[in-house]
């Protein structure tokens, strides 16, 4: 998987508005969260002492979620504005309502896969509104990344729910996965954006 996006350069203040700096931060805020929240999965007894392939696929998504929201916040302020160390408050809320609710692995996945759609579909969307280039250039190199999660954890999800945690592995046992193994990760042909966060949704007040 990519790590974050490229380094940017000093940017250009006349050409990167409010707007942009806001995106940024809410990106940053989604990105905190994620960290967050995956870490409190690393320590759960069912994560830690269990399947070796999802611990190893938290652990790495930790660090690309840590290295984009310094990617975002490092643009934000070569922008002008502030970083945003917080965690994004809509979906912090609905984490801390989901948390009571996880018994198992399959919990944490659905978890999951609610983080990371949102963080690709806000940034997919973000790579066309922003203004400056570069800007374009770091959504457009992160949101594929958040998508790639996204699709591993629904394989993983569809393995869980046909009671085949055993397949969840690499290398696997091609033969015995499911019929839906090739496409279940990418049920979409274009990544929507009908769920994208509004850029004021995660900026510095």
């Amino acid at each position: 998987m990519r790590m974050a996006g490229p380094a940017l350069g000093r940017l250009d203040e006349g050409l990167v508005s409010r707007e942009d700096v806001m995106a940024l931060q809410t990106a940053a805020s989604l990105e905190n969260l994620a960290v967050d929240v995956y870490r409190q999965a690393a320590g759960l007894p069912f994560i830690k002492n269990g399947n070796k392939t999802v611990a190893a696929f938290i652990s790495t998504t930790i660090s690309q979620h840590s290295a984009h929201a310094r990617a975002f916040n490092a643009a934000a302020t070569k922008a002008g504005g502030r970083a945003q160390h917080a965690p994004n408050a809509k979906y912090a809320a609905i984490v801390k309502k989901a948390l009571p609710g996880i018994k198992g692995p399959a919990d944490v996945v659905a978890l999951a896969l609610t983080l990371e759609d949102v963080a690709a579909q806000t940034y997919t969307k973000y790579t066309g509104e922003v203004r400056d280039v570069r800007l374009r250039s770091l959504f457009v190199s992160i949101a594929p990344v958040e998508a790639q999660h996204r699709a591993v954890l629904l394989a993983v999800q569809a393995l869980l729910g046909a009671g085949k945690p055993r397949l969840i592995a690499v290398p696997t046992d091609a033969g015995a996965l499911p019929e839906a193994a090739g496409s279940v990760g990418f049920p979409e042909g274009f990544y929507p954006v009908k769920n994208a966060s509004p850029i004021t949704e995660g900026a510095v007040k």
